[in-house]
């Protein structure tokens, strides 16, 4: 039996993060530029976006771009902003009922590189099967960083007592606002770390990672990934006796 064969469809996350780690090392281990890497993982984003909202999944973030990333050698990150633009395929997004938004600075995107985006998350903004966010010139110190400037703008304008401060207020001023926290972060390509990426809002997610580099990734990856948080207990500081007795309750209710 396939993993696709054996996932829950009541039990499926709602938002599922994805650091898309590899396309250098693949493209490297075949003697191409890091440039055919990128553009194969590419091909990958549309089929794991493809399968993700057959699946049910709702929300979709995909590390895209980190502000780290803009210290990689200037030929490549040209590539990879013409690829992006290149990529923005907004007639497949209206077929497949996705919207489209983006976190991160978008400011430092250059400027086609930018209205192309913005044009397509305003086209697509009634889309409600489910919504793809790319992570680009994202990272959570910024994100972090810029949330604190906001808030402390807004305690210095008399807007905000300080100590009303909790969870919601920095909640509302980060990026991700708009959407619930990730349930299941994967990490392809091997290595074992968060890379600065929604440190905040993974505070309770269940982390994947997989050897797999990500234009490997397959629906069949992504299932596993799937079946591997299914067969977890979420307990959110409780103990597994209150999680048994709460979903207990909900099916009685």
């Amino acid at each position: 039996m396939t993993y696709r064969e054996q996932i829950d469809p009541t039990r499926v996350p709602a938002h599922v993060a994805i650091i898309m780690d590899g396309n250098g090392r693949w493209a490297k281990r075949r003697g191409e530029e890091r440039s055919r890497g990128h553009q194969a993982g590419t091909e990958t984003v549309k089929r794991i976006v493809e399968e993700a909202k057959r699946m049910g999944i709702k929300y979709l973030t995909l590390y895209t771009f980190s502000t780290e990333n803009w210290k990689r050698p200037e030929m490549e990150v040209a590539a990879l902003m013409s690829l992006l633009f290149e990529s923005i395929e907004e007639e497949i997004f209206m077929k497949n009922n996705v919207a489209f938004r983006v976190i991160g600075d978008m400011e430092r995107m250059p400027e086609q590189v930018r209205q192309r985006l913005e044009q397509c998350i305003a086209n697509t903004a009634g889309n409600d099967s489910m919504t793809l966010v790319l992570a680009l010139s994202y990272s959570s110190k910024w994100e972090l960083t810029r949330a604190v400037r906001n808030i402390a703008a807004d305690v210095k304008a008399g807007i905000i007592d300080p100590d009303t401060i909790d969870d919601t207020t920095i909640e509302a001023q980060l990026t991700t606002h708009f959407m619930p926290d990730p349930d299941l972060l994967i990490r392809t390509g091997g290595e074992v770390r968060l890379s600065n990426y929604l440190l905040w809002q993974c505070a309770y997610s269940e982390l994947y990672f997989c050897d797999t580099l990500w234009p490997d990734f397959n629906e069949e990856e992504l299932a596993k990934a799937i079946c591997d948080f299914q067969g977890r207990e979420r307990r959110f500081g409780k103990t597994s006796e209150q999680v048994t007795t709460t979903n207990t309750n909900d099916v009685t209710e």
